[in-house]
């Protein structure tokens, strides 16, 4: 990471969408998100019709996400994939997983559901810094 370049910050952003895709997935954690959420499958069908503006604002977010950690990759000079696992992990500490306590501190959502949500966030938060190593 040597500067701040779209590209980059655009396939982060992608990649950060589809770690997301893959982990809420039916098949994968998803019927789990659904059961400790309470999501019913009816609501998932009305979050479908605003995947138009649903889908657009969360690459924006997660391409700040990934501006924001650019920058802190020039600023510790992470210039291999050990760095930026290391950034991905210490974003993820520092921000993420802190926020999403939350949940369960003032929303009184499980705890698992805590674990499940900022899980994700930490495998987006690396595979994002891995993306911009390039």
């Amino acid at each position: 990471m040597v500067e701040v370049t779209f590209l980059p910050i655009l396939a982060a952003g992608i990649v950060s969408l589809f770690t997301g895709y893959v982990w809420y997935h039916p098949r994968v954690f998803g019927g789990m998100w659904m059961r400790l959420s309470h999501i019913t499958p009816e609501s998932v069908e009305q979050g479908k019709r605003r995947m138009f503006v649903s889908v657009p604002l969360a690459l924006l977010s997660s391409m700040l996400i990934a501006y924001v950690m650019n920058y802190f990759g020039i600023a510790w000079g992470v210039y291999d994939w050990v760095g930026a696992v290391e950034l991905g992990f210490w974003c993820w500490v520092g921000f993420a997983a802190p926020v999403l306590l939350g949940t369960v501190l003032w929303e009184q959502k499980p705890v698992a559901l805590y674990v499940l949500n900022a899980s994700h966030w930490l495998v987006a938060f690396v595979a994002m810094a891995l993306v911009l190593l390039f």
